[in-house]
């Protein structure tokens, strides 16, 4: 592990129509951690997430990554972070393969190939398929496969396992698990009960 901590929250504080929904928030995550956001419905957990990727201001507190105030160094910090919100963000009218290349495209693209990365996550025979015949599964499963094309040290994940099946969501554990194990680190909401006995887990609940 990491001396320093790659990512580092200091008493943040986020306020949503005059109520608090959490402050005070401080904590530090180092190279191969993984953190669980948990709590109630309304206790903040997507603004956090949200807050971590630059889409939403926090009312007190900074972020810092590698030590760096990322309201700073905002498109360094983004070049190392692949979101994947609650919803899909796919491109309806576009095919699979069409999509990935596209999120290639606009970000910073890995060395996997696009095929390749459907066949990781079992979608390889619908690469000319129009996303808007896929599944709700299915298309979680191509909305996390931006993980794969993407090349990222920290991944912050609204609800992955939505829509998926055991088998699917043991595959994405098994991805998740090789992504910490070298050296990156995930922030991530779930309502499934993680279990994850290799990784260093840490959880923080909003509504204590």
């Amino acid at each position: 592990m990491s001396k320093a901590a790659l990512l580092k929250i200091d008493n943040l504080t986020c306020i949503r129509d005059d109520r608090v929904l959490f402050e005070h928030l401080s904590l530090s995550l180092y190279s191969g951690q993984m953190l669980i956001v948990e709590g109630q419905n309304g206790s903040g957990k997507t603004s956090l997430l949200r807050i971590l990727t630059g889409l939403k201001m926090a009312d007190e507190g900074h972020i810092f990554w590698h030590q760096n105030a990322i309201a700073e160094h905002n498109s360094d910090y983004h070049e190392r972070v692949t979101y994947v919100g609650h919803h899909d963000g796919v491109k309806r009218d576009l095919t699979c393969l069409e999509n990935l290349r596209l999120v290639q495209a606009m970000g910073n693209p890995s060395t996997v190939d696009p095929d390749n990365a459907l066949e990781q996550v079992n979608l390889y025979r619908y690469g000319n398929t129009l996303v808007s015949n896929l599944s709700a599964g299915q298309r979680r499963r191509l909305a996390l496969a931006r993980l794969i094309v993407t090349e990222a040290d920290l991944w912050i994940l609204d609800e992955p396992y939505t829509s998926l099946d055991k088998v699917s969501m043991a595959l994405f554990q098994s991805i998740f698990e090789a992504h910490l194990k070298r050296g990156g680190i995930i922030v991530m909401t779930s309502h499934h009960d993680i279990e994850m006995p290799t990784v260093n887990l840490i959880r923080l609940d909003l509504s204590a």
